[in-house]
């Protein structure tokens, strides 16, 4: 399926708060992520918790260790709202 991708202000301002090295790594995942969100290489899962605050299915991306980008699907349009540990459950 071929998506388009959009990510909100929130998620700008937690990427620009990362140290360098991560964004870096954040930027090589991406790669991966705007060919196939749900590559294995990403490690995707579903996030319970989110997913019952948002009302719609939420997922997660593995960026390494305990860094996760988290995102949403309608239709074609990949919507990435966070980027952080996992203190970004914790709404």
């Amino acid at each position: 399926m071929s998506y388009q991708y959009r990510a909100t202000p929130q998620f700008w301002k937690n990427f620009h708060a990362l140290p360098s090295s991560q964004k870096d790594l954040a930027r090589e995942k991406f790669r991966i992520f705007h060919e196939n969100p749900f590559d294995p290489r990403l490690r995707t899962h579903k996030i319970q918790s989110l997913s019952s605050l948002f009302k719609r299915t939420v997922h997660a991306a593995v960026i390494e260790g305990n860094l996760r980008a988290v995102f949403y699907v309608e239709g074609e349009l990949v919507v990435t709202f966070n980027i952080g540990t996992h203190d970004i459950y914790k709404i």
